[in-house]
């Protein structure tokens, strides 16, 4: 190995060191010089010693790195032992937070130093994320618990057993295909519902928002309108977080169809993008207009890893997918306007998942991105609906304004792109 690639690797491997190092002195900040088994300079040297062992393994063999990694790992117990003898700290995050730099120290040296990096930054994000993941496990209830153990037994387990090839005669029921899609939005959802258990009681609307746009956009529009009702003097700025709700409902519709069928990337961007840009565009308006800030509501969302949540939701995905097999069997891709529109009143995700799957084979990709953005505009009606049905005149037209903005852009782009997009 030359010695600028040498250089290089031992660099990696002392700036790993050095990242975690920063995190466990913050963390420790408080405790006096000396008063710890290990800091910023002890992580660094961790890290360059797990790349000098890695470099001399080439010339020695693997004895010399074991005996280096067995006797660091010795030093770190006595020094945390001392210091448990003092602080009553009974806590081996920071000794095996140490191992950890060692080995990635050592990985930079010998093997793919990229992942030595991404290593070195997951660790530093798992250890600075302590306060969020304990806050996150005492609000976190046995049924969510329970129901994410199920789920995930049901998918390592049953997955691989379910048969993976068409049970219908139109060849649109593959269980393994349905439940794996149902798993994905789940976990998608859950991203935001995570995001919103942590993010606790003081988050703000527009935090709450974003977080909410990622798991149900229509239930946080339900919850915001309700709320509006009990906090007028706030219903504008309530009105700017379901407007950045939906602005992520639509990129979460992007991101889905893109990633079953990536020619739909363009045509759905073309109408998309615009109406994200409105949606923002809207709700800071509505922040500008408010008359004062208020608080978010608690928010009425299910847990997505619920096992009641998600067969319904493999039901409802399986039920569309169904009918737009036969609908197009018998009556035409135009079929998939009704049903679009009217599985728009109650889920986008469904149908974007059963047309995009589709595009390119049964129907055109331009097509099938008309069957999603009409689903994606009668959801955002029925949000409106909604919003003046349960919540107050400020808040409904505030929404409405900002619905009517982004519809109207996403329109006014998709039309103008469309005779540049391939068919």
């Amino acid at each position: 190995m030359e010695h600028i690639e040498v250089f290089r690797r031992l660099g990696v491997a002392l700036a790993i060191g050095l990242l975690v190092g920063v995190e466990r002195g913050w963390q420790e900040r408080d405790i006096r010089a000396g008063g710890r088994a290990a800091g910023i300079r002890t992580f660094g040297l961790t890290g360059f010693l797990g790349g000098i062992a890695g470099t001399l393994q080439a010339m020695t063999g693997p004895f010399l790195p074991a005996t280096i990694a067995v006797l660091l790992g010795a030093i770190y117990i006595a020094g945390k032992w001392q210091e448990t003898k003092e602080n009553e700290d009974y806590s081996i995050t920071s000794v095996v937070a140490a191992l950890v730099v060692f080995g990635l120290g050592f990985l930079a040296a010998v093997g793919d130093i990229v992942t030595a990096a991404a290593g070195g930054v997951a660790t530093t994000v798992i250890l600075a994320a302590r306060h969020s993941l304990h806050g996150f496990l005492r609000g976190l209830t046995w049924v969510e618990l329970r129901s994410a153990l199920v789920l995930l037994a049901m998918t390592v387990i049953a997955l691989p057993l379910l048969p993976n090839r068409a049970l219908d005669p139109w060849g649109a029921l593959n269980p393994y295909s349905l439940w794996l899609l149902t798993i994905t939005i789940a976990a998608l959802s859950f991203a935001g519902y995570a995001a919103i258990r942590l993010m606790g009681p003081g988050r703000g609307v527009l935090l709450a928002g974003a977080a909410g746009g990622l798991v149900s956009s229509t239930a946080l529009t339900l919850s915001f309108a309700r709320y509006s009702a009990q906090a007028p003097e706030g219903a504008r700025h309530l009105a700017a977080g379901a407007g950045i709700a939906g602005a992520l409902s639509f990129a979460r519709v992007l991101v889905i169809a893109s990633a079953l069928s990536f020619t739909l990337l363009a045509p759905l961007a073309a109408a998309l993008v615009p109406a994200i840009i409105g949606f923002l565009a809207a709700a800071l308006f509505s922040v500008w207009r408010s008359e004062t800030a208020t608080k978010a509501p608690e928010i009425d969302l299910k847990n997505p890893f619920e096992l009641t949540t998600v067969i319904s939701f493999a039901l409802l995905l399986g039920l569309i997918s169904l009918v737009s097999k036969i609908a197009i069997e018998y009556v035409g891709p135009s079929a998939l306007f009704v049903v679009a529109a009217i599985s728009g009143l109650v889920d986008v995700d469904a149908i974007t998942l059963s047309t995009a799957r589709l595009a390119g084979s049964t129907i055109d990709v331009i097509g099938a991105a008309d069957v999603i953005l009409i689903a994606v505009a009668v959801n955002a009606v029925t949000k409106v609906v909604l919003a003046f049905t349960a919540g107050r005149r400020e808040y409904a037209m505030a929404l409405g304004l900002a619905s009517v903005v982004a519809v109207a852009l996403g329109a006014i782009g998709y039309f103008a792109a469309r005779s540049f997009l391939p068919a």
